[in-house]
């Protein structure tokens, strides 16, 4: 349901999306019958294709080609699959949207090297832009997604990690492709500097709500909704913002260490998530995705009058305050 709606915000793109993801499809083919599979099936995961949906709008602020902006879009989704199934790796996931990660498909060995394979192909895409500030920026966002991924792997199971932490964490992980996204769809359509500052910062502020949004649901929503059982991220060791918000409490302290320890059993994982959930640290977790949200508001209403102010306005709330 919650994707039905994304969908029906950018249904007057919808005929350009449908090309990318053509794109998406014929720059996964391998010569490797394990690669090509294994590509194809995370592509037939899905996915709501933020990133593309965001390349497209903000280059609507300059001269629109969907064959020139296609370049950007499909690189920028295949960094983000890319991405996704190294993460697999690292937290040992075996569920991803409700079907099976590819390393649970495979194994760790092939996983990494589809990862591989994909970011290869996003690079090799990329080179038909001849711009050189598009693959810098390109470059330094792919630097500092790995970065973010070595802190994540640093920080796991550590209680003691401050709020920065977690913040820079979460724009290294999500932030910045969103952001990029923003910056390079308004770039390779030529926008004016002024509104690629303010399509980037949008991008950046929607990209942390979004993803403390994830990390509210990680613990609210259920298990049928997120398509692997809610509390996940704890499980794994990813410290996120309601737990930091709440560890401090002796009522959940117990399950903290039962967490570190992989000893904690069904029912407690039941029990520690209505602990949580009945917190306020949900509600002060929410009050903060809420203000980046208006932060990204504010960058909207400063963009130059035009029909897609309103849809990145919606994209925003969307995202902001989606339930699943």
């Amino acid at each position: 349901m919650e994707k039905m709606k994304l969908k029906m915000l950018y249904a007057d793109i919808k005929s350009d999306i449908e090309i990318i993801e053509n794109e998406l499809e014929q720059a996964l083919n391998s010569s490797s019958h394990i690669l090509n599979n294994a590509s194809i099936y995370l592509l037939q995961g899905g996915g709501k294709r933020i990133r593309p949906v965001f390349v497209l709008l903000s280059a609507k602020f300059g001269d629109y080609n969907i064959e020139r902006m296609k370049n950007i879009a499909v690189p920028l989704e295949l960094i983000h699959m890319g991405s996704l199934v190294h993460d697999d790796v690292i937290d040992d996931s075996d569920m991803r949207r409700g079907r099976e990660t590819v390393k649970s498909q495979y194994n760790n060995r092939v996983a990494m090297y589809t990862g591989n394979f994909i970011f290869g192909k996003a690079l090799q895409y990329v080179t038909d832009i001849e711009d050189p500030r598009v693959h810098r920026i390109l470059a330094e966002t792919m630097v500092e997604l790995v970065n973010g991924e070595v802190i994540q792997i640093e920080d796991k199971f550590r209680l003691d990690q401050h709020l920065k932490d977690y913040f820079r964490r979460i724009k290294r992980k999500t932030a910045l492709l969103i952001e990029s996204s923003c910056e390079l769809g308004a770039v390779v359509s030529g926008a004016d500097e002024k509104t690629i500052r303010h399509l980037k910062r949008y991008g950046y502020f929607v990209g942390m709500s979004f993803q403390i949004v994830d990390d509210i649901l990680d613990f609210t929503a259920t298990d049928k909704q997120l398509g692997k059982p809610a509390g996940s991220d704890l499980l794994q060791g990813n410290v996120t913002l309601p737990i930091l918000l709440m560890k401090d409490d002796p009522m959940l302290a117990p399950y903290l260490e039962k967490v570190a320890s992989h000893g904690l059993t069904e029912q407690e994982r039941l029990e520690m998530l209505a602990l949580v959930r009945k917190s306020t640290a949900i509600k002060e977790a929410t009050k903060i995705s809420n203000l980046y949200l208006q932060k990204a508001l504010r960058e909207v209403e400063a963009l130059p009058n035009h029909p897609m102010k309103k849809k990145l306005r919606d994209i925003a709330l969307y995202m902001g305050k989606r339930k699943s």
